[in-house]
């Protein structure tokens, strides 16, 4: 069983910046695909960033283009969410979760195809 734990949450102000950490609990997680979801309070989890098997691919909602950032950390075994100039609607919790090596493209936004989940980091940003 792959365990995920996220970090990196915090209370920030609008414009700041957060870095997020996802780690899992196997020595091959750059062969999973690891996705960036979000919820908040009285609304559906969301995509929000995710990437391939060893990085091939990325993709990203359109509501965080250009501000966030994905990435794979190999030699520390970790995904980075790095999140720009955040709004207080970027206010959430937020999980990271793995799939399946061949999940790639269009398929990384879809929850369904992600197996594994962490407990989620809370984001706060006042305006």
């Amino acid at each position: 069983q792959l365990q995920m734990a996220e970090s990196g949450g915090g209370l920030v102000q609008a414009g700041d910046s957060l870095r997020l950490s996802c780690a899992a609990s196997v020595q091959t997680y750059e062969y999973y695909a690891v996705g960036w979801f979000r919820q908040a309070p009285g609304q559906e989890r969301e995509f929000v960033a995710a990437v391939s098997r060893v990085g091939a691919d990325t993709l990203y909602a359109d509501g965080v283009q250009g501000r966030f950032t994905i990435a794979r950390d190999i030699d520390k075994n970790l995904v980075h969410l790095q999140m720009n100039i955040l709004k207080p609607e970027d206010s959430a919790i937020y999980y990271c979760a793995a799939a399946s090596t061949w999940t790639r493209g269009a398929r990384l936004q879809n929850s369904n195809e992600y197996r594994f989940w962490g407990q989620g980091t809370q984001v706060s940003v006042s305006s």
